[in-house]
């Protein structure tokens, strides 16, 4: 496990949340859930205050703090997705339930956390050996909201 662990902060959504995202990815599991002691801020005693979670093999925290803070597009998190199968069902299920697409493969999910929807194969016709095939692609991608691997594909090869 690695040292450093992003800690998402909720108003009372923490275990809500975290358990819907591992419910997403493989090697996803909820570690622990910690109560709060006596009631303040964060919640009333016996309420979550947090849970830490592994997402794809990666940990988090996730706290309920008691204030709700935005999310920025500043910091999202990039799930790399092998085929569009997968990118058409994290795609569907983060922005599910007042969730929000926006472009080039960027959503924002119903908690408020910015995410990159993004197929393995999207380097290759970004940064592939004929430029103007990367050009297609790129101008392929920026007309899209959820990314299309055959779209792109096409863009790059000129079809």
């Amino acid at each position: 496990m690695s040292k450093i662990a992003p800690c998402l902060w909720f108003d009372g959504e923490a275990e809500e949340a975290a358990n819907f995202y591992v419910s997403l990815l493989p090697n996803s599991k909820i570690d622990t859930v910690q109560k709060n002691i006596v009631d303040g801020p964060a919640g009333k005693a016996g309420s979550v205050l947090v849970v830490t979670f592994t997402l794809a093999g990666q940990s988090f925290m996730a706290v309920n703090g008691g204030t709700r803070f935005e999310y920025t597009h500043a910091v999202s998190f990039k799930i790399d997705c092998e085929d569009q199968a997968e990118v058409d069902r994290l795609w569907e299920a983060l922005c599910a339930n007042g969730g929000q697409a926006e472009r080039c493969g960027w959503l924002k999910d119903r908690y408020g956390l910015y995410w990159q929807i993004v197929p393995t194969a999207l380097p290759k016709y970004l940064g592939g050996q004929d430029r103007e095939g990367a050009g297609r692609a790129m101008q392929a991608m920026l007309g899209m909201t959820k990314l299309d691997i055959a779209v792109l594909k096409r863009a790059y090869e000129g079809n």
